[in-house]
């Protein structure tokens, strides 16, 4: 049975671990509900915000309307095709749980993708990426619904206008489709992607026996951990920023300025270059200000050391961007989602 609470407090629910309140909070377990609460007189003409497991969003203020997490449960493989299989996961299973368990079936392709933290309904939205591999090579389609009248449509991966860390969910119609589930084409034949210098030289290093999409799937997880501060322990929101893309000017200009640049290509004359180095040579690797801080280990990572406020989040993020434009001429942007919208 559907359950509408009143002035839920929000800090369980996010692992930047900030205080906020919902004014209503509910919890789906199949799209139907939505259709509920729209019949609800208490909220049904409020504006709905979705919330999953809160690993890539900032809270910067109460939420005065409507908050729902989806928690539909349910993953299976759906179609076996010529060299793999389409299979189907539901929006409230944890994304790393579905990695292992498509590796537990013999499907490959998300190895790369491992221990990213979140709930699958907010892979497509955020389009997901790690180590050289994008949630969009992998995805057939994405099944939606409308949070005004709650009918449901399923998404080609066309029609989900895919960027880097960017989707139509997310910058088309923009809080107006609640992802209820998503299908993946995987493969029965390991491809390992190793397009990652670093990731391929520890790979190289490792056993033969080991040198498998498993295997491969443990180094990700041993080198993850090795950079990222466990959200349960450290709260923060994994990276802070995106990797910006520059043009071959400004790259070529930077490279001459700083011959140890870490930069991608990214072909037509664009290179993404390396946050978390920009942010350290302008000298926040460990800084702190107040209760928040650059991590000591990986200096992308925005910390929450215990009750830090939305104002202190907002001052450290602000003097980042600011140090490293001074220095680079490069803009950084925010990689998770501000809640409510600034």
């Amino acid at each position: 049975m559907l359950m509408l609470s009143e002035n839920v407090s929000l800090l369980s629910h996010n692992t930047l671990k900030l205080q906020a309140n919902a004014r209503w909070y509910a919890e789906l377990h199949k799209p139907a509900d939505i259709t509920d609460l729209r019949s609800d007189p208490r909220v049904k003409q409020l504006p709905m915000t979705i919330l999953g497991e809160g690993s890539n969003v900032v809270l910067h203020a109460d939420i005065p309307h409507l908050v729902v997490r989806p928690l539909m449960r349910g993953k299976a493989i759906i179609e076996a095709l010529e060299d793999g299989a389409l299979i189907e996961c539901q929006a409230g299973e944890n994304w790393d749980d579905l990695v292992r368990w498509s590796l537990d079936q013999g499907l490959y392709g998300l190895e790369n993708l491992s221990l990213i933290p979140g709930s699958v309904g907010a892979a497509p939205y955020q389009n997901i990426g790690a180590y050289g591999v994008e949630l969009s090579d992998l995805l057939d389609s994405v099944m939606a619904c409308s949070v005004v009248d709650g009918h449901c449509r399923r998404f080609t991966r066309d029609q989900c206008c895919f960027g880097y860390r960017d989707s139509f969910f997310k910058s088309h119609e923009p809080g107006q489709w609640l992802v209820t589930s998503i299908r993946l084409r995987l493969s029965r034949y390991p491809r390992l992607r190793l397009e990652y210098a670093d990731l391929q030289h520890r790979f190289e290093s490792l056993p033969e026996s080991q040198k498998t999409p498993e295997g491969l799937r443990s180094l990700i997880i041993a080198l993850r951990m090795s950079k990222l501060p466990d959200p349960a322990e450290l709260a923060n929101v994994g990276s802070f920023f995106k990797n910006p893309v520059v043009n071959e000017q400004l790259y070529s200009q930077l490279r001459q300025r700083f011959p140890d640049l870490v930069a991608f290509s990214q072909g037509g004359g664009h290179y993404k270059l390396a946050a978390g180095w920009l942010i350290e040579k302008a000298g926040w690797k460990g800084r702190r200000l107040g209760s928040v801080g650059m991590h000591e280990k990986q200096a992308l990572v925005l910390v929450n050391y215990g009750g830090a406020t939305a104002a202190e989040v907002q001052e450290l993020a602000a003097a980042v961007v600011q140090s490293v434009w001074a220095l680079f001429a490069v803009l950084l942007e925010q990689e998770p989602v501000n809640f409510p919208v600034l």
